[in-house]
């Protein structure tokens, strides 16, 4: 059995940016089912912080990391929709992409099309399809339609952006949030009809003034805390009230009776993975994602880039929200 080297990023506990250390690790052969990849480009996500501050609890020592792309070094016994050689992306536990090489389920590994850069590979996937899964797949009583508005919050983040060419690709209209004048440009730049400066307006007075008082049909919330109460107002009666993070800190315990004179609400709790359960739905996400990219109704905006060894910055930068669209660390 051969043995690589591989420069990895790796936390000894759950803590701040400052956890973060480059560690050299070695890599094996896959076993069943299993890929090597040798990463050309990797994803920087907010997930990422979850699992470094423990939100969400790893056992230690523990590599993060959910997203990349690059080629398949080597295939385990039983995976066929991969070869050797083959340009590959992902986003997928277990987490452990922000490292050169690593050896990992081939379930969650799609093909890369050609059309489609490394460097865009690692950054889109799993905000890709995250927008996938909520616009396709996360929808209200009756479904979504041409003209439509949904609220979408943090619209000028990587899904954000990913989100509002989507929408705007399926006839949506896409009321985007943002904490400043700059990023309220770049959600309207992207496809969102309307952008609100949560900093400076009222969300919910605005988007009620936009809807002529009716309120959407879906709220998309990665943002928790700070938007929960009132983006539930925001809903038209029936409305689907879609948390998908938490950016703010996790919301709060509320009492289910709430949603009764609010409108009858439907409140969900999404997470990618769930939906990317088994190989088809993955390859079938993937599918309708590489679809919309290749065809340029949706563009991956890298608005940064970080070296691996530079990814207590890329932290502190993501946490701070000076980041916009989507971020890669670089090999």
């Amino acid at each position: 059995m051969s043995i690589h080297t591989s420069r990895a990023i790796q936390i000894d506990q759950h803590g701040g940016p400052e956890q973060l250390k480059l560690v050299q690790i070695t890599v094996g052969e896959p076993g069943p089912g299993d890929v090597r990849i040798r990463h050309h480009a990797v994803g920087l996500n907010f997930i990422d912080v979850y699992h470094r501050t423990g939100l969400y609890p790893m056992p230690m020592p523990a590599r993060l990391g959910m997203e990349a792309a690059g080629v398949i070094e080597a295939v385990g016994e039983g995976v066929t929709h991969l070869q050797v050689g083959d340009r590959a992306a992902y986003a997928s536990p277990p987490p452990g992409s922000y490292c050169e090489l690593r050896v990992m389920p081939a379930k969650c590994v799609c093909k890369l099309p050609d059309a489609i850069s490394f460097e865009t590979g690692a950054a889109m996937m799993l905000k890709g399809l995250t927008a996938q899964y909520l616009l396709k797949r996360t929808l209200p009583m009756g479904g979504l339609h041409a003209g439509d508005f949904v609220l979408f919050h943090a619209a000028a983040g990587g899904v954000g952006l990913i989100a509002c060419q989507w929408a705007r690709a399926l006839g949506l209209r896409l009321i985007g949030t943002a904490g400043s004048a700059q990023k309220c440009a770049l959600a309207l730049a992207n496809g969102a009809e309307f952008a609100i400066n949560y900093a400076e307006e009222d969300f919910l007075a605005r988007v009620k003034e936009i809807t002529a008082g009716q309120g959407v049909k879906v709220v998309y919330d990665s943002v928790g805390k700070d938007t929960w109460d009132k983006s539930l107002d925001c809903l038209a009666p029936l409305g689907l009230m879609a948390s998908f993070g938490n950016a703010s800190g996790p919301v709060p315990p509320f009492a289910p009776g709430i949603l009764g004179p609010k409108g009858s609400l439907y409140v969900t709790r999404q997470t990618l993975f769930t939906h990317m359960s088994t190989r088809e739905s993955t390859q079938a996400m993937a599918d309708e994602l590489f679809a919309v990219v290749s065809s340029g109704q949706v563009q991956i905006h890298i608005a940064q880039r970080y070296r691996l060894e530079d990814v207590q910055q890329a932290h502190r930068d993501l946490e701070a929200r000076k980041t916009t669209g989507c971020t890669v660390l670089t090999l």
